[in-house]
This record gives C-alpha cells, structure tokens and sequence, in this order.
C-alpha cells in the first residue's frame, strides 16, 4: 500500500494550521505536506511533528507574492536573486523540519516574454537550486500544474518536466506527480505511472479527485486500480516515496469534514 501524507492546506482546515498535526495524527497519517512553512518558526512546527510522530515529507519554496497571484518565480527573467534568496530560506526549514523534498514552482508566464528565454531562466535557477540542495541531501521537485486551476502556468505536461530534469541531469532534481493535474492536462495517468516512476525521476506523488478536487473516492479517476498500479511498479523499481492527499474535503471546513471524507483511507488500508 502507498503511504499516504496529509497535506495540510487543504485538509482539516476546520482546525488553526498548528493544530492540524494532532488532527492528522489522530487518523493515521504518518507523513504530512503543505504549501509554505514560512508563516511560522520552524522550531514550532518541528515540535509539532516530534509530538505527534509525523514525518514532514514536503512543502514549497517561497512563490514570489502569493496573495497578489504569483505562482512561483522561477521562469521569471529579472527575479534570480529573489529566487536564490526564498530557496536559501526554505533550504533553512528543511534542515530544521528534517524535510527531504522541495518544490519549487515554476510560475505563470507573463505576457511579451519569449518563451526560450523563460526556459532558460527557469532552467539556470533550477540548476543552481539543485546544488545548493544536493550539499544538504535534499531533493528539487517540479510539478506540472493544470492551466484550468492555474491559468498560465509555465509547466503544464508531464513529459517536458521530464525533459527538464534529464536535460539539467542532477540527480536531486525530480518531478512531482500530481495525479489529478495529470488527468485534467493529459489522461492515461496509469500509462504514466507506468512510463515516468521506473525512471527514478518521479520523487514525489499527489491526489484528488476529478474534477472537483475533492476526496479521491469521488470523480472520474479510479485510484483503488491507480494506487495498485503504483504499488507494482514502485515493488518492481524500488521506488519508497509518498503520495501527499493534496484535496479539498468535500463537507468544507466543518468539525469532522477531513475525518468523515476519509472512508477511501480505510478502504485502501485495509485492502
């Protein structure tokens, strides 16, 4: 069975975010995700993750302003210095939150901009993030988003984000497969699976639902058969990773709303 980590954005968002590790805990999660850490010391939530047994798996670098609508900066020309900056910072919490993976995301595309020369901005800085990663033991994740939730986006396909991370070469440099994005963009995610995770560039997997990125149990996606074909290939491979419950609950944040929608949990535990 894949092992599961909650990601705690989106789910069990009934609770303050520090509060939400307990919640997780409580439900069986070993491993938990999010957006960004940075609103709070990350001697706080390091003990969060002590107290309650909980691996911290993955969270994103800093993406610009968040709240103006930025979406990462790394393809942006003129910004290489605020890029080398945030990932020094987010490089600092994962020392400290014994964090394994970062995701570093690519931005949306502005307007007039050849696209070559976001390329290879976004190229340069990944390279250098990959280094400055490699010396700590971490790894760079990137992800390609769907343009329907993100409108603009630089990285879109599953096969370019594997063309980048060949093409850069750094073996810390990985792609961060988000099955739900995946299905929106391109379809025959099984076929995927199949393709990308025996190549050892797939460091990271994540869920929902489609298309109302709710619970996986809803929608066109069949992940019982998805998550078997994971587990098969990934024995085959050798592959250990998590696959991070990237979902919005479909009850919202109501008291119980993470915790009632987990039935698609316990099914596949006990399958």
């Amino acid at each position: 069975m894949p092992r599961f980590a909650a990601n705690l954005s989106l789910l069990y968002n009934e609770h303050p975010f520090l509060d939400r590790f307990a919640a997780a805990a409580a439900d069986g999660f070993q491993g938990v995700e999010y957006l960004f850490p940075y609103a709070f010391a990350a001697a706080d939530l390091a003990q969060r993750l002590a107290d309650h047994g909980l691996q911290q798996v993955l969270f994103n670098a800093p993406p610009g302003d968040w709240d103006a609508g930025e979406r990462g900066i790394a393809c942006l020309p003129g910004r290489e210095a605020e890029f080398r900056a945030g990932f020094a910072q987010a490089l600092d919490y994962a020392q400290a939150l014994n964090c394994p993976r970062l995701h570093v995301m690519a931005g949306l595309a502005p307007a007039g901009v050849e696209r070559t020369r976001l390329q290879a901005t976004y190229e340069a800085n990944l390279a250098w993030a990959a280094e400055q990663a490699a010396t700590l033991g971490r790894e760079v994740l990137i992800e390609p988003i769907n343009p329907r939730d993100f409108p603009g986006y630089f990285l879109t396909h599953q096969a370019e984000a594997h063309r980048i991370a060949q093409a850069i070469g750094a073996p810390n440099l990985k792609v961060q497969f988000d099955l739900y994005h995946c299905q929106i963009v391109e379809g025959d995610v099984a076929m995927k699976i199949r393709q990308y995770l025996p190549t050892g560039r797939v460091g990271h997997f994540q869920l929902a639902g489609v298309p109302q990125r709710h619970e996986p149990d809803v929608g066109e996606l069949n992940y019982p058969y998805l998550f078997n074909v994971i587990d098969e290939v990934a024995e085959a491979c050798g592959w250990q990773g998590w696959i991070g419950c990237e979902y919005r609950p479909a009850r919202g944040a109501v008291a119980g709303g993470t915790r009632d929608g987990l039935g698609w949990l316990r099914d596949t535990r006990r399958a």
